[in-house]
């Protein structure tokens, strides 16, 4: 049977002249979630997963009457990223458009689908009309979802019907992630009938793991059952073109020529003269170009430095201090070729739809090969396109690391993920905001808590210890101040709120710690992004500073903001710094790291060169240095940091 017959003919038709077949994701997947499973889709980036999960919710809606307004919203779309978000708002445009129009060339009448988005830039009043005409399609985000479902806003979810979580991956082996199953338990609660979960990422593993934690499952006393959900593991024939480039012969002296035999200089000299030219020419080779780098604060300097060799504006910084309009504005210049180059930290590595970007580069490792992966596959986001990209190390420390994940890169040795258990913070908030809006029982709440894959083995005592602190129930004096949110009535097991419980709740939304950040704003009250607090403090009225790529002027800083005014063609500007941004690296990458300097510093110079070259997509230079890297430090300690 041809796949595209579970569809009505508007979707098969619509399909069939736009696209020459389905992918394996889309044929598997449609299967599994026609059959009406919990689904998990993996499958490598540009794989038409998004459509595999959405083609067959959008078919159903568009061969159903048109419900009554109250229960309209059938379909909840949950991106762990906001601009991700955005761009699937947009990207549903073209199978919404091209179904109505084939349905209108067949003569088939059928009902206008309409799609809102809910998440922390939404206005107010785009929220409290998405309330009284609730979309057909809602995309939100984890901690926006929480909100809804803990405002009086939960009323327009209870006819939905299908969950689709993108880029699961990336929550579920957080405490963001273990406050998202809560939340879709509490959205359990309020549907008319469990919805089908369908779960998306091009990086993860175990796929056991994931799935358990999308489906969630059904506690019994001591024993806890997990929902069936059925796992479509799409091949990874994606072609992948990494190569790692070092722009000197030593990385330890960037100012010698290749021909000097002089003693190796002290280190402390820069490799930046060398590697900006070089990354300046990848950019201008191609006509649209992602730098990826960990920190904002090099994103900003990488910007503002291909910017001056260029002699013009060819790149601009992308990351999550940068305000969410200038974010859109810069997505929207590489994507339609006005902009050549935006240099971004993980603001934009999940699956934003970028298929225009030729090339990705590299600064620094990127300390996972599930990040290497969701980068990488920027470039080449399209069915059958190779994702080309250079890994540009910047000390031979990183140079190591980096020729390590790019070789289990092109293994798929991706990071296994695990689901943090039992975070009592997160119980807490949750407990609060579930009772904030109704009166529960501590047995019903705790059953409904436990169905959530990261509280499968929470216990009665850890569980009753949270209810005591809500209720005011401290061990010391040294807790008085603290004031209690919930009354717990242990005689008949109720709970119930305290005043202003529900307020604490949705005014202190999901589990991202306060970093002590100051808004960055213009006089008329436009956000410009975020600084950090010692940057804040550093600075004075007058001082202009860069961010986002833009130079902006100090008007004032007040308690938790600083004003700010354009301030074109500056020369003088700072760069900011934010504390405490850079990516840690997993212990299972470290283990991988230790095996690789025992292997490679077992073999003798030319076979550990050739291997390195083979391998692990070193050009000469780079793997030349990480030779000789080994080589001193054996030489200097008598041993290496091996596993």
């Amino acid at each position: 049977m041809d796949v595209l017959d579970r569809f009505s003919a508007p979707t098969a038709t619509w399909f069939r002249d736009a696209f020459a077949e389905p992918t394996r994701a889309q044929a598997d997947g449609w299967a599994a979630i026609a059959d009406g499973d919990h689904t998990l889709i993996h499958a490598p980036t540009g794989s038409g997963k998004t459509l595999a999960a959405f083609l067959y919710a959008l078919d159903r809606l568009h061969g159903e009457p048109t419900p009554e307004e109250r229960s309209r919203c059938r379909v909840l779309y949950v991106s762990p990223l906001k601009a991700l978000a955005y761009d699937i708002d947009r990207n549903l445009r073209a199978p919404l458009t091209g179904i109505a129009h084939a349905a209108e060339r067949l003569g088939i009448e059928i009902p206008s689908l309409s799609t809102a988005m809910r998440t922390g830039d939404t206005p107010a009043g785009e929220r409290r009309r998405m309330q009284r005409h609730p979309p057909d399609i809602l995309i939100t985000t984890p901690e926006s979802l929480y909100l809804m479902v803990t405002s009086q806003a939960r009323e327009i979810l209870a006819s939905v019907r299908w969950v689709i979580i993108d880029e699961i991956h990336s929550v579920a082996g957080s405490k963001r992630g273990a406050h998202l199953a809560v939340t879709l338990e509490r959205l359990e609660e309020l549907t008319t009938e469990p919805p089908q979960r369908i779960g998306l990422s091009a990086t993860q593993r175990p796929l056991e793991t994931i799935a358990t934690f999308l489906g969630g499952g059904h506690p019994n006393g001591d024993e806890w059952t997990p929902r069936p959900v059925t796992v479509v593991d799409a091949p990874r024939d994606k072609e992948l073109d990494i190569e790692i480039v070092v722009p000197v012969e030593d990385m330890t002296d960037p100012d010698r020529p290749a021909t000097s035999t002089d003693e190796i200089t002290p280190a402390g000299r820069s490799i930046w003269p060398a590697m900006y030219p070089e990354l300046l020419d990848l950019v201008m080779q191609h006509r649209s170009t992602i730098v990826f780098s960990n920190s904002r604060g090099l994103v900003e300097r990488l910007a503002g430095a291909l910017n001056e060799l260029a002699g013009e504006e060819i790149a601009k910084a992308h990351h999550g201090s940068v305000s969410r309009e200038q974010r859109v504005q810069i997505e929207d210049g590489l994507k339609t070729g006005a902009l050549r180059c935006v240099v971004a930290t993980s603001s934009l590595e999940l699956g934003i739809d970028m298929d225009a970007v030729d090339l990705v580069i590299l600064v620094e490792s990127p300390t996972t090969v599930a990040r290497g992966l969701q980068r990488v596959g920027r470039a080449g986001h399209q069915v059958g396109a190779p994702s080309r990209a250079r890994v540009f190390p910047k000390h031979r420390g990183d140079l190591l690391e980096a020729a390590l994940v790019v070789g289990r890169m092109y293994e798929g040795a991706i990071e296994a993920t695990t689901v943090p258990a039992n975070p009592l913070d997160v119980l807490a908030q949750q407990v609060v905001a579930a009772v904030g809006l109704d009166d529960w029982t501590a047995d019903d709440l705790f059953e409904v808590v436990r169905r959530a894959a990261p509280f499968r083995h929470l216990g009665r005592g850890p569980y009753e210890a949270v209810l005591d602190m809500l209720a005011g129930r401290y061990p010391s004096d040294d807790f008085a101040e603290l004031r209690p949110r919930v009354t717990w009535d242990r005689v008949d097991g109720t709970l119930t709120a305290r005043p202003g419980a529900r307020m604490l709740a949705v005014t202190n939304a999901g589990t991202i710690p306060d970093r002590g950040l100051f808004r960055v704003v213009l006089p008329e009250g436009g956000r410009v992004g975020e600084l950090d607090e010692e940057m804040v403090y550093e600075s004075r009225v007058g001082d202009v500073f860069v961010l986002g790529s833009s130079a902006w002027k100090v008007t004032d800083i007040t308690a938790d903001q600083v004003v700010v005014v354009p301030a074109p063609g500056e020369q003088a500007a700072r760069m900011p710094f934010w504390k405490g941004d850079t990516l840690g690296r997993p212990v299972e990458t470290g283990r991988a790291l230790g095996a690789f300097v025992r292997e490679i510093g077992g073999l003798d110079p030319a076979e550990a060169t050739t291997t390195l070259e083979r391998d692990h997509r070193m050009e000469r230079r780079a793997a030349a240095n990480v030779v000789a890297y080994l080589g001193e430090e054996r030489e200097a300690t008598g041993s290496l940091p091996t596993d």
